[in-house]
């Protein structure tokens, strides 16, 4: 169908580019499509690692399952459930679901807060999440400020259908991208002066893409903030049980009860989800808790929309209430991500790369920034392409992150086996060695070629000047920038 008749027969909406699909962040999942990498079938593939899932846990799981067959009602032993499993609609959600989401959610955070059932709210994975608050807090046209870098896909899950806009809190590799007050402030009040109706301050805690968790401080002077300015304060915890090493996760939940005194608690909402910290997202298992009477009951309504299936929820039911089995699920899931995270960081730092220092989430923010052939978004979108279609790694470039500083790049790690992750080192290590050789032998070449005075003929109106290429400029063929449009 062309693309004006489309136009014609869809809504605006619907016609639009609001999904963000042609962003280079999901550009890099359709090159990985096209060409995966196999370590029996497909060596020569694209490595996925612009994918933040965890698959370093996923046997304890299963094998809960074996252990567990009442778990399911498509076994024998959990047969007698199958007519209540199967007829249940209420969209309230199970309420032995819900019992067990909040004592997890408790659990999670170290027992230092306890949570509601009832305000429990269940959608379609953490973009249902989103989306439902997006649709509860803020009208077409308001905005969230939200601190760079971010999730690329809020652009989607916030914005597409409920119009709500995003805009940036900027932050600096200075002081390690950590939010200020400061930042926060200019960022709402340059809002304001384009008259722009500040409705929300969206944060990631642990947060996707830095792997670090929010200080206490931070937090306190956030729900502060919040309560000053009379606008909501929704934080995405969806890493809040993949934190592996110092310092600890501190949730929102327990901020507002022990250090933000007199934090108006109606202007206080968490997303969360199982599919980050459990590496199950095909459960698209999303929670909406909120503080809010008013929030929770219109969330409640709008989860008509996005339920999860009762046999899923009678599977997580007993799963997340065997607190034994969750105890140990969280700490060798902590012990595995730390051994990846500790692995991968170092197999950069012999060749001279760094990263962000992380302790939580599935990923590292890669720092390329002394690869690019000028510190602008178009070399780093350069570099990336070089990356993905010669390197065959699809990373994700800073700049779909809408970070401020080019060079800055998410890395995955935590969705492949150990075999696959030394392969991706090892097309990393390579490719950077040979940027390495590539530039220091320009840099000599640079070095002892003679200089050439160019002077200008008799008459003529321009002053003389000396023709010095740049040493980038004078990469040899086989350098890998070459080939990076």
């Amino acid at each position: 169908m062309a693309g004006s008749s489309a136009e014609q027969l869809l809504s605006r909406i619907a016609a639009g580019d609001g999904h963000g699909e042609n962003s280079s962040y999901f550009d890099g999942w359709k090159a990985y499509d096209t060409n995966p990498f196999d370590l029996r079938h497909n060596r020569d593939g694209v490595i996925q690692m612009g994918l933040a899932e965890n698959q370093l846990s996923l046997d304890l799981i299963e094998q809960w399952s074996v252990d567990h067959p009442e778990a399911s009602i498509c076994t024998a032993q959990g047969a007698p459930q199958f007519r209540r499993i199967a007829n249940f609609q209420d969209y309230h959600g199970l309420p032995e679901f819900r019992e067990a989401m909040a004592k997890f959610m408790g659990q999670v955070r170290g027992r230092k807060v306890t949570f509601d059932p009832d305000r429990v709210v269940m959608c379609g994975g953490a973009t249902g999440a989103q989306d439902t608050l997006a649709f509860c807090l803020a009208d077409p046209g308001d905005a969230y400020l939200v601190p760079t870098p971010y999730y690329p896909a809020f652009d989607r899950d916030c914005c597409w259908r409920s119009g709500v806009k995003l805009l940036p809190i900027e932050c600096h590799s200075s002081n390690n991208f950590t939010l200020t007050r400061e930042a926060l402030v200019s960022a709402y009040d340059g809002a304001r002066r384009q008259g722009v109706r500040v409705r929300g301050i969206l944060i990631t805690n642990p947060s996707n893409p830095l792997g670090t968790t929010m200080d206490r401080g931070t937090l306190a002077m956030l729900a502060a903030f919040a309560t000053e300015r009379r606008v909501h304060l929704i934080c995405d915890e969806i890493y809040a049980g993949s934190v592996f090493a110092r310092p600890g996760f501190v949730s929102i939940a327990e901020v507002i009860e022990r250090d933000a005194p007199g934090c108006n608690t109606d202007l206080v909402h968490i997303a969360y989800s199982l599919s980050k910290d459990f590496g199950l997202p095909g459960f698209r298992v999303g929670i909406v808790y909120s503080y809010n009477d008013d929030v929770v009951a219109c969330a409640r309504k709008m989860s008509s929309f996005g339920l999860v299936s009762s046999q899923t929820q009678h599977f997580l039911a007993s799963m997340l209430s065997d607190a034994e089995f969750m105890a140990r699920f969280l700490a060798e899931s902590a012990r595995r991500l730390a051994a990846r995270h500790d692995r991968f960081v170092a197999g950069l730092r012999e060749v001279g790369i760094a990263c962000l220092p992380g302790n939580a989430g599935l990923f590292s923010w890669m720092d390329l920034r002394g690869m690019l052939r000028e510190r602008t978004h178009d070399a780093e979108l350069e570099l990336w392409r070089v990356i993905v279609h010669r390197v065959k790694l699809n990373v994700s470039p800073g700049t779909s992150f809408h970070c401020n500083e080019p060079g800055w790049f998410r890395v995955c790690y935590a969705n492949m086996d150990d075999d696959t992750m030394e392969v991706a080192l090892d097309r990393i290590r390579r490719f950077v060695r040979q940027h390495q050789h590539s530039k220091a032998k320009a840099e000599r070449w640079a070095a002892t070629r003679p200089l050439r005075l160019s002077l200008p003929r008799r008459g003529a109106t321009t002053a003389s000047h000396l023709a010095i290429p740049s040493p980038l400029a004078l990469l040899s063929p086989q350098s890998p920038m070459v080939h990076a449009s």
